[in-house]
């Protein structure tokens, strides 16, 4: 391949990649707790090229090549979204730093997503029906599955939970020491990855109850980012068909030479 092809091909490369992650991202503009991926590339110059001779030749080699690619990085935006007032007093927002804890079949997950919701033996759980952990585990609302039949279920800044004026239990609420080394595994839940942080006990945070967190994706944003995308990589598909049909136009030139 020649070299003018293979650099746009790279670029080409990290717009489709960035092309992908925009369009989740716009897809999930409406999911509760959501958090937007951001694409990061290092841009090219050309004194990262090492020191030494380079073989003249229109073609790369295999070494030549890792010189001119970028490495594409994909990480999450854990910056809050807006509060929307639900008057529900089973949804729950965190303000400030922290996630919910969540038992799946994996082990325990982390969230910002609090749409959360009693199953039938009266156990605060999340849509998707994995209960949601309080200091001493599982929160039970004394087996009824549905709230209105108590005289108030609360919840305190604090995360405390309070059903008829008695506190039942406390929110289990963690964090992380930054950068979040955490992965997505869908439904707005985050495990950490392999030898990743340890948790620690969420300190600036509160619970505002009869809220939920938004997502954090500005949808203006990302179609503007979509617009400016697409036209990049139109641009790259260009340079490719100019080099192709340059060099198609040499070779034959050459064979009416000879």
């Amino acid at each position: 391949m020649s070299g003018e092809i293979y650099m746009a091909a790279v670029g080409a490369l990290a717009y489709e990649k960035r092309l992908q992650i925009i369009s989740n991202n716009l897809a999930n503009s409406n999911t509760v707790g959501y958090k937007q991926d951001q694409g990061q590339f290092k841009i090219f110059n050309l004194t990262d090229i090492p020191e030494g001779p380079i073989q003249n030749s229109d073609e790369l080699d295999t070494t030549q090549a890792d010189m001119f690619w970028n490495q594409f990085n994909v990480y999450t935006d854990h910056s809050a979204g807006s509060l929307k007032n639900t008057g529900n007093d089973l949804d729950l927002a965190l303000v400030g730093k922290g996630f919910f804890c969540v038992q799946t079949p994996d082990g325990i997950h982390y969230t910002r997503k609090g749409d959360f919701t009693l199953n039938a033996d009266g156990v605060l759980v999340t849509r998707t029906g994995w209960p949601v952990m309080g200091e001493s585990g599982e929160i039970s609302i004394d087996g009824q599955a549905n709230p209105q039949r108590h005289k108030k279920f609360s919840v305190d800044e604090e995360g405390n939970i309070s059903v008829d004026g008695n506190q039942i239990d406390s929110l289990r609420l963690v964090d992380f020491q930054p950068p979040y080394n955490l992965t997505k595994v869908g439904e707005a839940l985050f495990k950490p990855a392999e030898s990743g942080p340890a948790e620690i006990q969420a300190g600036d945070v509160r619970v505002s109850q009869g809220f939920l967190e938004l997502s954090n994706v500005d949808a203006v944003k990302m179609m503007t980012e979509m617009i400016e995308v697409l036209r990049g990589y139109e641009s790259y598909q260009k340079i490719i068909r100019s080099v192709d049909e340059v060099n198609s136009r040499a070779i034959n030139e050459i064979g009416k030479m000879t």
